[in-house]
């Protein structure tokens, strides 16, 4: 299994945090989010990652090298990086090749997570947080009838139980065509500017898609200011 990690964004949103470094170099408790990342696929046993990069793309290769975990890590370079997540995962669609771990490069959280989506039965699955409700702007994971049917802020009408979305994705070889052609559909119109997770609905549709609920394990997406405190204050105690 490869990890695929998404991290070219600028993360305006912590701005003046990522002013200087990209978002997954924020460090918390004295390692950034992506030397984490690192340890915990190293971990689980996957040895083998692609870094989608483009802002301030320089500092991450750099880190990687001085201490890349063990891991090959190739790189992927999106040069429309201040664009939609997407764009990201579009470029990427040459290395779904095999089976694959689709990750944004933004959360703490405790490694136990990885592991239970790595070794779930569900063979393409997604992490529900399931003790979240929607308040916000949370990305949900929404299931009725067994299956997810959604990964989104706009929930459906109708669904049988929802929680939030970790923002990691497995995806055996088999689904990966289905999922490439899902984004095809809106790379073609040229619509770029959205987040991945908004041109899955064709996916999930097409693929029995699993999930594998993690409520009670420590984990938090690095979005706002507030994140950094809150992950300092109450996730990274959990951690260590």
């Amino acid at each position: 299994m490869k990890a695929i990690i998404l991290a070219a964004g600028v993360g305006k949103r912590l701005w003046p945090l990522t002013q200087h470094r990209p978002k997954c170099l924020i460090e918390l408790g004295g390692r950034t989010l992506l030397a984490r990342y690192l340890d915990a696929l190293a971990w689980v046993g996957i040895r083998q990652a692609v870094v989608v990069v483009g802002y301030k793309q320089d500092m991450i290769r750099s880190a990687v090298a001085a201490d890349s975990r063990g891991l090959d890590v190739q790189y992927l370079v999106n040069e429309q990086y201040q664009r939609g997540s997407i764009s990201s995962l579009w470029l990427a669609r040459t290395e779904l090749d095999g089976d694959v771990l689709i990750m944004d490069a933004d959360v703490l959280f405790d490694r136990e997570i990885l592991r239970r989506l790595v070794t779930s039965s569900w063979p393409t699955a997604l992490l529900m947080d399931e003790t979240v409700k929607q308040m916000t702007e949370e990305c949900m994971v929404v299931v009725r009838g067994g299956r997810v049917i959604a990964l989104t802020k706009r929930m459906p009408e109708r669904y049988d139980f929802a929680g939030e979305g970790v923002g990691f994705l497995k995806v055996k070889r088999a689904d990966t065509d289905a999922l490439i052609i899902s984004l095809k559909g809106h790379a073609d119109r040229g619509e770029l500017d959205m987040e991945y997770e908004d041109a899955l609905l064709e996916f999930f549709s097409a693929v029995r898609v699993g999930h594998e609920k993690i409520g009670g394990l420590p984990w938090i997406e690095i979005d706002f200011p507030e994140d950094v405190a809150r992950a300092e204050r109450e996730i990274l105690p959990k951690l260590e």
